[in-house]
């Protein structure tokens, strides 16, 4: 659902005290019908009838999951929050976790009912990480882990990879010429990793201003995605009409955009040598004839359009998001940085580093595990749902209950990691601690989910962190700005987990 994506107090200046006067006798009615038919919910913080929580959260004046915080010591591994119609079900522990996701895995595998918007942009869930779970949701995850995302098909793109760090390396330099060694770190990283997603998604070549425009729909879409009251309270609804029209001229938009790049593809596949200048294999070549179970036709240009930004939105903030802590962690510890580039040299020497060089860097693995650990890609994994009533720690568990795991929670649990708020690669490196982030052998840490609904986009995700950290440590030595004496590690949350202030670095190019 993605509620944690920002405070919801600026939605509450209602204009008509009348209009809350009446809706509160309303709900209070109809709160009074219904009180006898409601489960045993995990406990939480009582609310208001029908609204719960909202207005609680919005007089708090915090961001959700500031809110979440506050509650998690007084309400233990397991609590539940009313946000209008939506109940939240916020678990907090490894062990429930495993419980859910991987003891039951099968049963809480789902997804909730999507909110309104969010249904004009998936296709009525028509896309991987929105489907419910079943046989379209199988087919589409199939088509994109066998048919995209296979270590042999991760391994076809690597001149593409390496192109995009040959860019990411030349841009950094450019503008550290320009800015007395000065640069914005998330910025350049998020456009290598887009162009990267770009060509494997649509297999053709496109300029930089094609990309820029494909990317500020890519952002547009993200930002129309953001959570309304109305989403919560749909009685509401008559006083988002301007945003839900907006949202649809957001979607045109973006159907407008990607549009021409997939029509370019499906003319190049069906004329084959007509177009030489594009990839050889692309996401968009297993979608145009997909057979979805249960379904007789191939997906249509809204659905393709749907799966490619899908593609596209899933890698890129979260792995630029990753790069961006990964240098803020190398500044603040200079040791750490020392090490990683002793290890590059001892392992590549003078020659530019490879992917296949990655998996004999033992420490360049241990830092990025901890830097998952510490900081994942969201303070969510995304939203699920259980396919039938179910229980987890003796609560009942909903239907359409949306069931939230608190991933950064989990990885910093006291009883199962020593120093859990402390950024210390060695606790991996030294094989004191590990961890599987795939769930299978236990949970301790969730940045891609575990489970059957787990990021079928783990594997290239690290492999992209892993190239990219050890690419610009072999080229540059990263500091703070000279006005800059401390590295500020406040966060926010716009999309993914990001430095409140966007990282600037200074880079001096290695001798």
């Amino acid at each position: 659902m993605g509620i944690s994506t920002a405070s919801l107090s600026p939605y509450f200046n209602l204009s008509s005290a009348a209009l809350v006067f009446f809706l509160t006798i309303f709900l209070v009615l109809l709160s009074r019908r219904t009180r006898s038919k409601r489960a045993k919910l995990p406990p939480g913080p009582p609310g208001w009838p029908v609204v719960g929580n909202l207005f609680q959260l919005a007089r708090s004046g915090k961001e959700f999951i500031h809110y979440v915080r506050d509650l998690q010591p007084k309400y233990g591994p397991i609590f539940s929050l009313k946000l209008g119609t939506r109940t939240l079900i916020i678990v907090t522990s490894p062990e429930l976790a495993h419980e859910a996701l991987i003891a039951q895995g099968q049963v809480f595998a789902s997804r909730p009912a999507e909110l309104p918007t969010r249904a004009i942009f998936s296709c009525n869930k028509f896309t991987v990480n929105s489907a419910v779970f079943g046989s379209t949701w199988r087919s589409l995850r199939r088509n994109m882990v066998q048919g995209m995302l296979s270590s042999t098909r991760v391994k076809d793109f690597r001149d593409v990879r390496n192109s995009a760090m040959g860019r990411l390396i030349n841009r950094l330099g450019v503008e550290a010429k320009s800015t007395n060694g000065v640069v914005s770190v998330l910025k350049n990283v998020r456009f290598a990793v887009f162009c990267i997603l770009v060509s494997m998604c649509f297999g053709v070549e496109m300029s930089e201003e094609d990309i820029q425009k494909v990317d500020d729909t890519m952002k547009d879409v993200l930002l129309t995605l953001l959570p309304r009251l109305d989403d919560f309270l749909p009685i509401l609804g008559p006083f988002f009409s301007k945003q839900r029209k907006r949202a649809l001229e957001v979607r045109n938009n973006q159907i407008r955009t990607l549009l021409p790049f997939i029509e370019q593809r499906r003319s190049a596949l069906q004329n084959p040598g007509s177009d030489k200048s594009g990839s050889t294999f692309a996401y968009l070549d297993t979608l145009f004839d997909l057979k979805v179970d249960g379904r007789k036709s191939a997906p249509s240009d809204a659905e393709l359009v749907s799966l490619c930004s899908e593609f596209l939105n899933g890698g890129t903030d979260t792995t630029a998001t990753a790069i961006e802590w990964a240098i803020a962690r190398l500044i603040q510890k200079p040791e750490i940085q020392s090490k990683l580039y002793s290890e590059i040299k001892s392992t590549v020497s003078d020659r530019t580093v490879e992917e296949g060089d990655l998996e004999k860097m033992s420490y360049l693995n241990a830092f990025t595990k901890e830097l998952l650990r510490k900081h994942p890609p969201t303070y969510f994994v995304l939203t699920h749902a259980v396919t039938q009533p179910s229980k987890l720690a003796g609560y009942d568990i909903p239907a359409d209950a949306n069931v939230e795991f608190f991933s950064q929670a989990i990885a910093e649990d006291p009883k199962i990691w020593s120093n859990p708020k402390e950024f210390d690669p060695e606790r991996f490196a030294s094989g004191i601690e590990d961890a599987d982030i795939t769930g299978v052998t236990g949970v301790k840490m969730v940045p891609f989910g575990v489970g059957r609904r787990i990021c079928p986009g783990l594997g290239i995700g690290t492999t992209h962190i892993k190239l990219m950290v050890a690419r610009m440590v072999q080229e540059f030595e990263w500091s703070a700005p000279p006005s800059q004496d401390v590295i500020d590690f406040s966060e926010t949350l716009i999309f993914t987990v990001v430095m409140k202030n966007p990282l600037q670095a200074m880079i001096k190019p290695r001798t």
